[in-house]
């Protein structure tokens, strides 16, 4: 049996990972801050000796390490690592304090980049693997998300470099970039003043489900796919980025103009 280890896996995008993982037949390691609804769902998927659930702070390097103690003790492997715990903020980039930007840089670049290069023994032992849940603002600019896009990017350009140098172990490195998910980080997401956003998120395309998502993330696992684009429209809009980038940015400043107003 193979042993997953999802990070934010008390909600949204990574309780469908978890829930995809468990029906997978796979043995799943839920992690999360939140250690009251953790329980909970472990106890929802019902299975003693194929679920676990342990309490992390992903920008806690202490706590990674404690991690990686307590996962070689165990009578089992890890086969792969999904780095999904995330924080987003809508904000303009004048107005936000530091600490926001400090904040989404720990959750979303810091935290999967150190997990990762923590635990890869780990999965060089088992010729596993790695799933990081990007961001298609990682490869295009999304107004009021300026720290957020920047995370994303630099978690894309690490695992990017990443793959190419530890391929030779074995160890498969899939890259997944939604667009709009309806998820709590949205809205949970931080204001200028790291205090919870007051308006209301922007979007372009369709809202995604996390259950569609979490089934073809696996989906693309197994085929061994380097890079999930899931959500078509919003992978034209990038192209159209790289292509005609200014008239990328006429068309999102007027579709993302209440950004402007906050």
């Amino acid at each position: 049996m193979k042993t997953v280890l999802i990070t934010g896996a008390a909600s949204g995008l990574g309780w469908a990972l978890a829930q995809q993982a468990h029906a997978s037949g796979y043995r799943v390691i839920l992690t999360d801050m939140n250690t009251v609804l953790l329980e909970a769902r472990a106890k929802q998927l019902g299975d003693a000796e194929r679920v676990l659930c342990r309490e992390l702070d992903v920008t806690d390097s202490d706590a990674i390490t404690l991690l990686k103690q307590w996962l070689q003790s165990q009578p089992f492997e890890l086969d792969l690592l999904i780095n999904n715990a995330g924080i987003t903020h809508r904000s303009l980039a004048e107005k936000t304090a530091v600490p926001v930007f400090r904040k989404v840089m720990q959750v979303d670049w810091q935290a999967p980049v150190e997990l990762s290069v923590t635990l890869l023994p780990l999965l060089r032992k088992s010729r596993g693997g790695i799933i990081n849940i990007g961001s298609m603002a990682g490869w295009m600019p999304v107004l009021g998300r300026a720290g957020y896009c920047s995370a994303k990017s630099a978690m894309a350009q690490f695992f990017e470099v990443m793959r190419g140098e530890v391929s030779r172990y074995g160890v498969h490195i899939l890259m997944v970039y939604p667009s709009f998910l309806d998820t709590p980080i949205e809205t949970n997401a931080l204001g200028h003043d790291g205090k919870p956003a007051g308006h209301a998120r922007s979007m372009v395309g369709k809202m995604q489900t996390p259950e569609s998502l979490a089934e073809k993330v696996f989906v693309a696992y197994d085929k061994k796919q380097k890079r999930l684009f899931p959500d078509r429209f919003t992978w034209f809009a990038s192209l159209l980025w790289r292509l005609a980038p200014d008239l990328y940015q006429r068309m999102m400043v007027r579709k993302f103009a209440t950004e402007l107003e906050q």
